[in-house]
């Protein structure tokens, strides 16, 4: 009996060990196959880099401000009487715009006129008095002084009524009315918006290195968001003295003409200031570059060598120096010689040496000055 059960025994050690065996070799053919393989390349598309000279141009986004712009406010309080205006009306300046409720300001000033009258008379017949020597010198002086002081009255109730009577301060055109007749309006209550809009302001921030660079008089481009418009031309009028202190930029005030008034204020535009400098780079498209907080980087196509010592076409990743921007390409300062073959689209796929194939039937864009579809 022990006999035949240390004959199963080692059966089954003799079986456990075979598949045990048979099971190792199929792990080492697994692995041998594994190290072998090599992942079929990716499709990319490609561009030759070429290097071109750029007028030196620098980009920002900025805010539309007007030349004049206020909120017409009434000065008195007082009823509304009249209104000459209808919103979005083009003004000249001293028109007017609102009359407030004069009636009791007027009986006044009727009253103030007839006692001036009264006054001067009374001032001459003390002259005549005083030069005959009839009167004494203190009588003519108070007749004087009476006559002054009903000029002061007449002139003050003459400023209560103008100050009640809303006028534009300048030309522009008028926002949407904020009154109504017969409402009662106290002392600074919003009358209408008035904006003057042509010529108009653009202001942006440039950073302080760039300060060099950034004079009066030099031309400056602005674009908007759904206006259909290449560009508006104007020229940098103003630099701020100060330097923002959080951001380290510099204030800048370029000045447009705005004859349509497509250009309103408060609209975020973007500026491109154009410089008298050049700037020498090579030109790729921008989907070519990989931004990364260590460094943008592009991917390079070059003859490589596999393990195996095969050839293949693949790609070396290459940190790069950015320029400037336009249109769909960006200018590379270091990092990529003329004539290298670079990645332009796909090169969110790829790593350092990956096999990757060609295929340039479809390219990104490529342009300067792109029009989208939606434009």
């Amino acid at each position: 009996m022990a006999k035949r059960m240390i004959i199963m025994l080692l059966a089954v050690v003799s079986f456990v060990g075979a598949l045990g065996f048979v099971k190792y070799q199929k792990i080492q053919t697994s692995i041998k196959q594994a190290s072998s393989f090599a992942p079929p390349p990716e499709a990319v598309t490609t561009i030759v880099a070429r290097e071109e000279t750029w007028q030196g141009s620098l980009g920002a986004i900025g805010t539309v401000t007007a030349v004049n712009g206020v909120v017409i406010s009434a000065d008195l309080p007082g009823v509304v009487q009249k209104i000459t205006f209808k919103s979005g009306d083009r003004v000249a300046p001293g028109d007017l715009l609102v009359q407030l409720d004069t009636r009791q300001e007027e009986a006044q000033l009727a009253a103030a006129e007839a006692k001036l009258t009264l006054t001067r008379l009374n001032l001459e017949r003390s002259r005549g008095l005083r030069t005959q020597g009839i009167s004494a010198q203190a009588d003519y002086d108070t007749a004087e002084a009476e006559q002054k002081q009903a000029e002061g009255n007449v002139a003050e109730i003459r400023a209560t009524i103008e100050r009640k009577t809303v006028r534009a301060p300048f030309a522009g055109i008028l926002g949407i009315r904020q009154v109504n007749l017969g409402q009662y309006l106290k002392s600074g209550d919003p009358v209408v918006p008035l904006q003057s809009l042509d010529p108009i302001y653009v202001n942006f921030g440039m950073p302080l290195q760039e300060l060099g660079r950034m004079q009066g008089g030099v031309a400056v481009s602005v674009t908007a968001e759904g206006i259909p418009n290449d560009g508006f031309p104007g020229r940098i009028t103003a630099i701020d003295t100060v330097v923002d202190e959080s951001t380290r930029n510099v204030r800048v005030q370029a000045t447009f003409s705005n004859p349509r008034g497509l250009l309103r204020a408060g609209m975020f535009v973007t500026v491109r200031a154009h410089l008298d400098s050049q700037e020498r780079g090579v030109i790729l498209p921008a989907s070519a570059i990989s931004y990364a907080p260590y460094g943008d980087s592009v991917y390079i196509v070059e003859e490589m060598k596999g393990p195996t010592g095969a050839s293949y076409k693949g790609v070396r990743q290459q940190v790069v120096k950015l320029g400037s921007a336009r249109g769909d390409q960006i200018a590379i300062l270091s990092g990529v010689s003329p004539g290298a073959e670079v990645v332009t689209s796909g090169a969110f796929k790829l790593r350092n040496g990956a096999a990757v194939l060609v295929n340039n039937e479809t390219q990104p864009g490529n342009s300067p000055s792109p029009r989208p579809e939606d434009n």
